[in-house]
């Protein structure tokens, strides 16, 4: 299996891909394969938020847990789902939220990528997943490799914001200090949305905080495209 990152992030993560754990990591994912498990998302697209953040671009991260495990949502956004697909309850939730908090338009779709190119990275702790099995490659080595990612982030001078949703974002992130801006809710699951997701207006701080550095400010509108 071939895990190639964006030139960008293979620049400041070259050593932390040398190490064991990455070769286990591959292994693993290969060994998956041959037993026919279907894993999400397909291969072309495990790393496609450093494809479509590099690393100089990010602005903003939004830490996920596990990508969907149904068929055809997860792409590599935390979440995310490609055009076509339903929203999943949480997308859904955030997109109540917007909303509420900016006047979002009722959206087209539930593809986040306009949010991506503008400097959001969707980061999901675990990169995969086997289908109809959350949770499933938990423990694998993602979330050693995923650490790394937030620490070289964190060592970034320019302030970066990190939203961080439910108890599994927050206790990664829990090294995250300096200049950067942490927000913490409720996961937007309807299972805890309801306990401090909404109402939040995460979004429209993100754009205060972008307006105070003089950063250009996240067009949160999804559209039709």
């Amino acid at each position: 299996m071939n895990l190639k990152l964006e030139k960008s992030w293979h620049a400041v993560l070259k050593e932390e891909i040398s190490k064991p754990y990455i070769k286990e990591l591959k292994a693993f994912l290969e060994q998956e394969k041959r037993d026919g498990h279907v894993v999400y998302p397909p291969e072309p697209l495990i790393f496609n938020a450093f494809l479509q953040t590099p690393f100089d671009q990010v602005k903003v991260v939004i830490v996920g847990q596990d990508p969907y495990h149904g068929e055809g949502q997860a792409h590599g956004l935390s979440f995310s789902v490609p055009h076509g697909i339903p929203y999943p309850p949480s997308l859904k939730n955030i997109f109540k939220e917007l909303k509420h908090d900016v006047g979002m338009s009722d959206p087209k779709h539930g593809c986040l990528e306009c949010w991506a190119k503008q400097g959001v990275l969707m980061l999901n702790a675990t990169l995969t997943v086997r289908k109809e099995e959350p949770k499933s490659h938990h423990g694998r080595g993602w979330e050693q490799f995923t650490d790394a990612v937030i620490g070289k982030l964190v060592e970034r001078e320019a302030p970066i914001v990190f939203v961080l949703w439910g108890k599994s974002a927050q206790e990664k992130c829990r090294h995250v200090k300096g200049a950067h801006i942490v927000l913490q809710a409720a996961h937007p699951s309807p299972f805890s949305a309801h306990s401090g997701f909404f109402g939040c207006r995460h979004f429209s701080q993100i754009n205060a905080f972008l307006q105070k550095q003089g950063s250009r400010l996240i067009d949160w509108e999804i559209g039709a495209i």
